[in-house]
């Protein structure tokens, strides 16, 4: 289970403290509360998502974990913890300048399976693959149970989270970073997506795939060939065959 930070000041010095946090949930009831306007303010600040949800959902978090333990005050606020600090998008992009190799990114288009994401990452670092992009919302993070299912790599392979991948991707563009979308309808190959360039690859969330803003953004659609009577792939399979593609091509 997720690490939970219950109660107003322990969120804001968590906060303020510079604490990795992939949620904050507030009780709807909650207003004109100076904490909480410093809480979302700093979450503001920090690209936190915070979601305004219903007391008893709050207070079914604050149960103990053990019979007889004691409930957690919670004072209509509580944080979910990550396992590992998010960088930056301008983070992600020095690291091919300092390594002196063209850019590879994995970016994903809604996960939220953790052990989708946590199998992404382990791929991702066995690959060279500079960083990993997620979304904020409707989308997992870096849980517990992410950095378990990575089996390590979470702590190796750069994450950065963003509020919008659509945007995302014009900013990789205009870094002359070709992004290479995967999806069964795609007309090109994704073996004969030229990798050697700088490269992001897009992959979309289980069941959606990807967003149609999103695939708008994109420079090219691909497909990864497939015979048979299933019609797609795992997003973590999907992701792993499109990253060692790359991986090999620049192995040559």
């Amino acid at each position: 289970m997720p690490e939970i930070i219950p109660g107003k000041n322990p969120v804001l010095e968590a906060l303020k403290a510079g604490r990795p946090l992939n949620k904050i949930l507030l009780a709807k009831n909650i207003r004109n509360d100076p904490a909480i306007d410093q809480i979302l303010a700093l979450a503001r600040s920090k690209a936190i998502p915070v979601e305004f949800v219903d007391r008893q959902a709050i207070e079914r978090l604050s149960l103990p974990s053990v019979p007889g333990g004691l409930r957690q005050v919670n004072q209509g606020v509580i944080a979910y913890a990550a396992a590992k600090d998010y960088v930056t998008l301008g983070d992600l992009l020095a690291i091919p300048k300092k390594t002196g190799e063209p850019a590879l990114f994995c970016v994903l288009d809604g996960i939220e399976d953790p052990m989708n994401l946590g199998a992404i990452l382990r791929t991702a670092g066995a690959t060279g693959i500079h960083g990993v992009i997620v979304r904020s919302r409707r989308a997992v993070g870096l849980t517990s149970v992410v950095a378990k299912a990575s089996a390590g790599a979470i702590e190796y392979v750069p994450v950065a989270r963003v509020a919008n991948i659509a945007e995302t991707i014009e900013t990789l563009k205009k870094n002359d970073i070709w992004v290479t979308g995967i999806d069964m309808d795609g007309k090109a190959d994704f073996g004969k997506v030229d990798f050697k360039l700088p490269s992001a690859i897009v992959i979309g969330g289980e069941g959606l795939g990807l967003s149609s803003l999103v695939r708008k953004r994109c420079d090219t659609i691909a497909r990864i060939p497939m015979k048979g009577e299933i019609a797609s792939l795992n997003a973590s399979v999907a992701a792993a065959l499109v990253m060692y593609e790359a991986f090999r091509q620049r192995s040559q």
